[in-house]
């Protein structure tokens, strides 16, 4: 990252004590730091003992208290917070399961009602025609829609050409910006972006599972415009260069912010393109491109409509898993049961679950998705967007300002 002159940085400023610390947790939790690209001699990796993290994070907790912008308060507040509870537990400290994602998220994982879910297989019943069982007939259509792994960056290019200049035209991009885009396989996730500093980011997109062309548009958005990196980019600009607050030089992947910032990425596409337009593109100039008929893209649309309801069952499997001791065995069951899921498919959210700085991630899709979702909804929908990806927003301050306008 290109930072502010050296002689701009505030020795002992909250900013270095932050980063210093984040880099202290990641030294015992290796992948708390999702990306940097601030100073380099604050990225201090040496391993230190959690009781001198633990002061280190009071201290830090004291410094910001002291801060005299009330919105960078704010969010610091919230990180600190959950960098306390992350060297709790690290400590061997023992927090139940919501006690654990409200430290360190700011946000209580939620049970979504099985009538949820069953309601939406009676909705992909009508929707999805023929024989053999719900899952099998859904599994099915996911395969025809598929992109072919070696066309999957030609159709990826002219989705992200046209999503970038819609983010564009949404909120200037900082000059320069750019990222490699990689296909991967054997992890736990769909998709990644790595933020690498200087308006710069790689995103991954994991080959494991067929890669629907449906979903390829709302994952390059998420990922890419106007998501992860445009979100990045544009804090970096606006905050780490311009406003001189460098604690948004580092992301770390078990805090606060990763709510808003799944929350952002989730509504991407809806922020730029209506789901009328996304539907024509994939049917038309989409299908055609990666060779797929254009009458099954229209039933995988139909289908994802229902299936947005089962957005809830991951979350569930977790509290399963995490909160009640479940065994893995009653907890795949359960994600064949109500997702529909074939068993590779299960056992894929499984392994994200179960990946030491994911078990309560999982929630920062669904609550921070409908935190975005509700602001966008109760006000001024671009300008709303604008916000998010510019400034400092914490999940209270937005669910307050959607609870407070409804």
């Amino acid at each position: 990252m290109t930072t502010p002159n050296s002689a701009e940085f505030i020795v002992g400023s909250v900013a270095e004590a932050y980063i210093r610390l984040a880099h202290g947790i990641d030294a015992h939790a290796p992948g708390f730091i999702d990306g940097y690209g601030g100073p380099a001699d604050w990225a201090d990796p040496a391993v230190k003992p959690l009781p001198e993290l633990r002061a280190q994070a009071d201290r830090l907790a004291e410094q910001v208290a002291g801060e005299s912008d009330a919105e960078r308060a704010r969010f610091l507040q919230v990180q600190v917070r959950a960098m306390q509870t992350m060297l709790r537990l690290l400590s061997g400290e023992k927090l139940t399961y919501t006690d654990e994602a409200r430290g360190l998220f700011d946000i209580a994982p939620l049970h979504t009602p099985e009538a949820t879910f069953k309601a939406a297989h009676a909705a992909l019943e009508q929707a999805l025609s023929g024989s053999g069982d719900l899952p099998e007939r859904l599994d099915a259509l996911r395969r025809r829609v598929a992109v072919p792994q070696h066309d999957i960056l030609k159709v990826a290019a002219p989705i992200l050409e046209e999503l970038r200049t819609r983010a564009g035209r949404l909120l200037p991009l900082p000059e320069g910006e750019d990222f490699s885009i990689e296909l991967v396989s054997d992890k736990p996730w769909g998709g990644y972006n790595w933020p690498l500093g200087n308006f710069r980011s790689r995103i991954d997109i994991n080959t494991d599972l067929p890669v629907a062309l449906t979903g390829l548009p709302d994952l390059l958005a998420h990922e890419g415009y106007p998501g992860h990196h445009t979100e990045h980019a544009l804090k970096e600009l606006h905050l780490a260069r311009q406003r001189h607050w460098l604690e948004h030089s580092i992301q770390l992947i078990n805090a606060p912010e990763c709510v808003v910032s799944e929350g952002i990425a989730v509504n991407a596409l809806r922020a730029v393109m209506s789901p009328d337009e996304v539907a024509d593109w994939l049917t038309g100039e989409l299908s055609a491109l990666a060779g797929l008929d254009a009458g099954d893209v229209t039933a995988m649309l139909a289908a994802n409509r229902a299936l947005d309801d089962l957005e809830g069952v991951s979350g569930n499997a977790a509290l399963l898993l995490h909160g009640e001791g479940r065994s893995e065995t009653e907890v795949l069951d359960y994600l064949q049961t109500y997702a529909l899921s074939t068993p590779e498919r299960a056992r894929q959210t499984l392994r994200f679950i179960t990946a030491p700085n994911m078990r309560a991630y999982i929630y920062t899709y669904s609550v921070g998705g409908d935190l975005v979702r509700r602001a966008m909804d109760t006000g001024d929908t671009q300008a709303v967007f604008r916000r998010l990806l510019t400034r400092p927003v914490t999940p209270g301050e937005l669910a307050a300002s959607w609870v407070s306008a409804s």
